[in-house]
């Protein structure tokens, strides 16, 4: 289990990354979604224990990370949004050479590792190759690798599918998959998407806020019977936008609007209740509460 409790983080520059953030994460994949400048990279290098907070703590397990990072670092596995590489040295040296920073003292240990990490990301094939001239996906693959060689129990993966094409998404969100049934995984990103196709629990984050708990399942549940739709001229749009309760619209062939709105009871006789809830209602649903609290 990791446990966050009331974590407080503000900068120099008085933003308040994160206000009070309050989180129990049990096995599996849990994501954290929201916007890019919600809080989410603030609260990964915080659990990470690459930054301490003002106020609140993080424990792992038994571990109070602020209390002794080091124990938290022997069973984590990071991932940030960039990582940069040696440029003329292979995947296979390079997984080696971070193995042995990692405490794997024996050669033949090593190898085994490695290759094992190579086959699990589906770069076997590729291990002679400079990671430099890897393509994005295969570059964020080799990350999920390194991470993978001290057997970490806690896994944070922040950003990770950002500038991927649909292929190389595809590729490593099943890399994803197959390392998330046994332990914690972290997984940050501002793709719904991403949530969607992963995660069997989630935290919906905005403003350093914590604006949604649930599992996708249940949030989803939670809206139904209570998004209606109605279509609309694009002209029309910024007057629904202020006399209904907005999440989002669509285009349509013929160039007219699909409008997406909140409500308890039929707003009146011109919408119609929608067929499917998705987990882009229950995100936009989030962030339209910050609108309210801060009008």
């Amino acid at each position: 289990m990791l446990s966050i409790q009331n974590l407080t983080k503000t900068y120099p520059n008085g933003v308040t990354a994160l206000d009070a953030i309050n989180l129990e994460i049990g096995t599996g994949m849990f994501g954290l979604l929201g916007p890019n400048g919600a809080g989410k990279s603030s609260l990964m290098r915080t659990i990470a224990t690459l930054q301490s907070p003002d106020i609140g703590k993080v424990v792992f397990k038994d571990i109070d990370i602020e209390k002794d990072p080091m124990s938290l670092r022997k069973t984590l596995g990071y991932l940030p949004q960039e990582f940069g590489v040696y440029q003329k040295e292979t995947a296979e040296n390079l997984l080696d050479y971070f193995a042995i920073l990692k405490g794997i003292a024996y050669r033949k240990e090593r190898k085994a590792k490695v290759n094992e990490v190579l086959h699990l990301t589906n770069l076997y094939n590729d291990r002679k190759k400079h990671v430099s001239s890897y393509s994005g996906g295969m570059r964020q693959r080799f990350g999920i690798a390194q991470l993978l060689l001290n057997d970490p129990q806690l896994i944070i993966v922040d950003e990770p599918t950002a500038g991927l094409d649909p292929e190389e998404r595809n590729r490593f969100l099943n890399v994803l998959r197959g390392i998330g049934t046994e332990n914690i995984v972290l997984f940050s990103t501002h793709l719904v998407e991403d949530v969607k196709e992963l995660c069997t629990d989630m935290a919906i984050m905005k403003n350093g806020k914590i604006k949604k708990r649930a599992t996708p399942s249940q949030a989803i549940k939670e809206l139904e019977s209570k998004i209606w739709t109605k279509r609309i001229q694009p002209d029309e749009l910024e007057r629904h936008k202020t006399t209904f309760n907005y999440l989002s619209s669509s285009f349509n062939e013929d160039h007219s609007l699909t409008l997406r709105i909140f409500a308890d009871d039929r707003p009146d006789e011109s919408f119609e209740i929608a067929e499917n809830v998705s987990l882009e209602d229950v995100y936009f649903k989030a962030l339209e509460k910050i609108v309210e609290e801060f009008a």
